[in-house]
């Protein structure tokens, strides 16, 4: 039979409270009881109930918060990064709850209250969407959010980690016109989210100051997975004016765009040079390989669950932004164009 802090007062000679307390490590208790109680403890060889632990001081679990499943299908960045927050946490001695939503309204409410139940001691966003009303809402909670991405506002609990992604979309634009490309498409996702902005328009910006046009056509939003973006890449495969190279904003169009070549009997890259944001996942099973930008999942997911547990053990004090560098793999997807 489990034993109580009822059994461990009995036994010590004090009230329940002065248990708790102990249990606790509070400060406001002689010294005399506290031996007392801790004699009691081993006595019974008494182990604390984890609920009744969190009852009164809250649970050990962070809260990892995903886009809908609608967005991330398929996607690996998504199962990698809850992988390598997931070992941290376990490391930690902390529980992990996994929370996806509908939309932002019950992503909120679900939020509100595992905080107010105290189920969680800190989350970590996987996303950072431009309306950033969720952030301040949760701002006045007094507890710490780590978003993996890009955060705008100024916030007293909201710490980012990210990449530089309108740079990295830039360079890889970049790349291509100097390699002789003035005809460039660009497969990009909704505008949701700040990485979806930012890598397109560093795409947009680097072909401006390149005096190259950007061609409505040739810009297209492309979904979430890899069956709408090679739905939205048809118009590009049938048309008679068809880019020299395409830049895709994620792994995702990448292996959509090379899925589609094979189709339509397109060569890489004799006929269509293909950039874009590659994942260890996939990566090497492309043929040709491809030239990209190394997107440092485990980097992005290990620091962004040390941040979070340096600010709920109040380690040290943490940056609010924080950029990870990235790495520019260069392959054979690129043709040079005289």
């Amino acid at each position: 039979m489990a034993h109580t802090i009822y059994d461990i007062a009995r036994i010590a000679k004090v009230s329940k409270s002065t248990v708790s307390r102990v249990l606790n490590n509070k400060s406001n208790i002689s010294e005399e009881s506290r031996l007392r109680v801790l004699k009691a403890i081993e006595e019974l060889e008494y182990q604390p109930s984890k609920l009744a632990r969190a009852l009164s001081t809250g649970f050990d679990a962070i809260m990892i918060v995903s886009r809908s499943t609608k967005t991330t299908a398929s996607n690996p960045f998504f199962s990698e990064i809850i992988n390598a927050i997931s070992r941290k946490a376990e490391d930690e001695n902390f529980d992990v709850i996994l929370q996806t939503s509908k939309n932002s309204k019950e992503e909120l409410e679900k939020c509100i209250t595992k905080i107010k139940a105290k189920m969680i001691k800190g989350i970590i966003m996987l996303s950072s969407p431009v309306n950033e009303d969720f952030f301040k809402q949760l701002d006045g909670f007094n507890i710490p959010i780590v978003v993996i991405g890009k955060v705008e506002g100024s916030y007293t609990n909201v710490f980012s980690i990210d990449t530089n992604n309108y740079q990295d979309s830039y360079n890889l634009t970049k790349y291509l016109i100097d390699h002789g490309h003035r005809d460039i498409a660009c497969l990009h996702s909704p505008l949701d989210y700040y990485v979806s902005i930012d890598r397109l328009e560093g795409y947009k910006n680097c072909m401006k100051e390149n005096g190259l046009p950007v061609r409505k056509e040739w810009v297209i939003d492309s979904g979430y997975t890899v069956e709408s973006a090679s739905e939205s890449i048809k118009g590009l495969f049938d048309s008679q004016e068809r880019p020299t190279a395409v830049f895709a904003t994620d792994d995702l169009k990448v292996m959509s765009i090379y899925r589609s070549a094979v189709q339509h009997g397109v060569s890489i890259p004799d006929e269509l040079s293909i950039v874009g944001y590659s994942n260890s996942n996939f990566s090497p099973f492309l043929s040709p390989a491809l030239t990209s930008i190394e997107i440092p999942v485990k980097k992005l997911g290990d620091a962004g669950s040390q941040f979070l547990f340096d600010i709920i053990k109040k380690n040290k004090n943490v940056q609010a932004r924080t950029i990870i560098p990235t790495k520019t793999i260069i392959e054979n997807s690129v043709r040079k164009v005289e």
